[in-house]
């Protein structure tokens, strides 16, 4: 019970509470994309990242290849690779807490642990939740596959437009700069172009394309950018 007493572990379980229920659309929606209660349940046990997960049965429900949807899950979970170097710099973890650790870094136990200044609330925040989605969004997907068939088409409930406003939600807040902003704007407007005219996940896989060729041959100021989450060593201590 005095764990419950930290800060950081009572905003890690609220975080954890509000992102599980949300995996209900992603269960109801996975049943009514093709895929069976075990390859749903699989997703969430393996893959374990939102808008990764809601971007790999959107392409395969749409017709897409298998090599389509895995390459735009991979687009949009690499932001888990920085958080992962972030928080190996923040919480430390050892010896097999570093697997289990890579498995729950998302964007909640990252955002949880970076917004303490006490190294043990930073641990306390990342685990709390970390475990708590990981836990109650693999719950909630097991009660929306279920539940899929008696809910009936996912567009009359707004679940069909679920990963795309969580991928906003992530994205927009962390653009700090016009380059970058314009450089969205433009991906969207090449992916709405393309949605008509090519198969199902290219057009996520075309929009990075430009997206990677504007940052390459462009000469915006480096300072701007998408902004970190986190310095770790932003306390000035010495970390050698």
């Amino acid at each position: 019970m005095k764990y419950l007493q930290s800060p950081a572990v009572r905003v890690g379980l609220s975080i954890s509470i509000a992102t599980g229920l949300y995996g209900l659309s992603f269960g109801a929606l996975s049943v009514t994309s093709g895929f069976d209660l075990w390859q749903t349940m699989a997703l969430s046990l393996l893959l374990f990242s939102g808008g990764s997960q809601f971007a790999f049965i959107g392409v395969v429900g749409g017709g897409g290849t298998g090599a389509a949807a895995m390459t735009a899950a991979s687009l949009l979970g690499i932001r888990n690779a920085v958080y992962g170097m972030q928080m190996n710099a923040l919480v430390r973890p050892t010896g097999w807490r570093r697997f289990a650790a890579a498995q729950v870094t998302i964007d909640e136990s990252a955002a949880t642990a970076s917004g303490q200044t006490d190294p043990d609330e930073r641990r306390l925040g990342f685990w709390s939740a970390g475990i708590g989605v990981f836990i109650l969004w693999n719950v909630f997907t097991v009660a929306g596959a279920l539940l899929g068939g008696a809910l009936g088409d996912p567009a009359q409930w707004g679940l069909d437009g679920a990963a795309v406003a969580a991928f906003l939600g992530l994205l927009w807040p962390r653009l700090k700069g016009r380059e970058p902003a314009a450089i969205a704007v433009v991906c969207a407007l090449v992916t709405v172009v393309a949605v008509p005219l090519v198969a199902p996940g290219l057009p996520i896989l075309i929009a990075a394309a430009v997206a990677a060729a504007i940052g390459w041959f462009g000469h915006g100021r480096p300072t701007e950018g998408l902004e970190p989450d986190v310095d770790p060593y932003a306390d000035g201590g010495d970390h050698r």
